[in-house]
C-alpha cells in the first residue's frame, strides 16, 4: 500500500472514532473540552431514567427487571432493585417518590425507598393499557402517560384491550385516568416545560414530535408538530431546548424546532435521556448495554 493510500485510511479511522467519540468544542449546549463518558455497561437494555432531588439517577434495565441508580455524590452505579414489575419510563414526583410505567401488567405504579411497591393505576374503564411507556409529572401534580403497544415475551395476552395508543393524563388527588391525547400512531417520548405550559409529545411510529398547550386545568389542546424526528426518550434544559433519543443517539433542538446539536452514543440505539448531578448539568443517556454522563453547559429542569 502506498503512502498516500496509507495517510487516507489513517484520515479515515482518525475520523470514524472522532464521531464515535466527539470532543465537544463551541457547542450551545456541551461544556466545552467534554466527553461522553461511560459510567455503566453490561446491563440487557437501559431505559427510564428519571432524577431525584438530590441529582441521583435511577434508570432500568427492563428485560432483567432490575432499577439502578447512578449517585451523584461518587459517579458510582449501584443496585437498587430486583422485581420492579418490568419498569421501563419513571419519574419521580414532588414528594421525591419514583413513579414508574411497569408494563410487567401494564400499570402505572409507586416505589418507595424501601421498595415497597404500589399500584396506582391498572386500566382505563374496565380496559388493561396497551402498556404504559413513559411519563412526565406536571407542575400541578397531574401525570401525562404514553401508552404504547409492544408485545412483551412475559405477556399472557396477544391482542390489545384498547385500539388506539393514547396519551393519558392521571389526576392524583381524584384518582381519575383521562385521554388527554388521541390521533397517534405510537406515542412514545414525553416531557414538559417547567412552568407547566407546553408538553412535547413524540409519535415515534410517525416520525413526528408534537407540542401541546396546556391549560389550566391540565387539559391538551392547540397540536402543533415540533419536528419530524423520532424519539423514544426527551428531556428539556433551562434554555427550553428539547432532548430527543433515537438510532442517531441525542439530538437536541432549539424552541424552534431547529437542531442545535448531535450527541452520538456509538450504540445502536438511544433510549432516553435525563438532566442529573447536584447543579443538574450533568446529561445521562441510557443507550442499549450501557449509560453515559456528559459535562454540559446547560442545566436540566426536572
Amino acid at each position: 500500500m502506498s503512502y498516500r493510500s496509507l495517510k487516507w485510511l489513517a484520515g479515515i479511522l482518525i475520523l470514524g472514532f472522532c464521531l464515535a467519540n466527539p470532543v465537544y468544542g463551541q457547542s450551545p449546549v456541551v461544556a466545552d473540552g467534554a466527553e461522553l463518558t461511560e459510567v455503566g455497561s453490561g446491563y440487557s437494555f437501559t431505559e427510564g431514567p428519571a432524577v431525584n432531588p438530590d441529582g441521583d439517577i435511577y434508570f432500568t434495565d427492563q428485560p432483567n427487571d432490575k432499577i439502578y441508580k447512578w449517585s451523584a455524590e461518587d459517579n458510582t452505579v449501584s443496585l437498587f432493585m430486583e422485581g420492579a414489575k418490568r419498569s421501563n419510563g419513571m419519574y419521580f414526583d414532588h414528594e421525591g417518590v419514583l413513579i414508574s410505567c411497569a408494563d410487567y401488567q401494564n400499570e402505572l405504579i409507586k416505589i418507595a425507598a424501601n421498595q415497597d411497591l404500589q399500584v396506582i393505576v391498572n386500566g382505563y374503564r374496565g380496559q388493561r393499557l396497551n402498556g404504559p411507556n413513559d411519563l412526565w409529572i406536571h407542575p400541578d401534580k397531574q401525570i401525562y402517560i404514553t401508552d404504547a403497544f409492544y408485545k412483551r415475551k412475559w405477556w399472557d395476552h396477544e391482542e390489545k384491550e384498547i385500539e388506539q395508543e393514547n396519551v393519558y393524563m392521571y389526576y392524583p388527588e381524584s384518582k381519575k385516568l383521562v385521554i388527554a391525547a388521541e390521533g397517534l400512531v405510537r406515542p412514545n417520548g414525553i416531557v414538559g416545560t417547567p412552568n407547566g405550559k407546553m408538553l412535547y409529545v413524540a409519535d415515534i411510529e410517525d416520525g413526528k414530535i408534537y407540542r401541546y398547550k396546556i391549560d389550566k386545568q391540565g387539559k391538551l389542546s392547540n397540536r402543533k408538530l415540533f419536528t419530524t424526528a423520532k424519539s423514544d426518550g426527551m428531556t428539556i434544559d433551562h434554555k427550553g431546548n428539547v432532548y430527543v433519543t433515537n438510532s442517531d443517539g441525542v439530538t437536541v433542538y432549539n424552541q424552534k424546532g431547529e437542531q442545535i446539536e448531535q450527541i452520538p452514543t456509538g450504540q445502536r440505539w438511544t433510549a432516553n435521556v435525563v438532566f442529573g448531578g447536584k447543579q443538574r448539568d450533568i446529561l445521562f443517556v441510557t443507550a442499549m448495554g450501557s449509560v453515559y454522563t456528559l459535562q454540559m453547559k446547560v442545566k436540566g429542569v426536572q
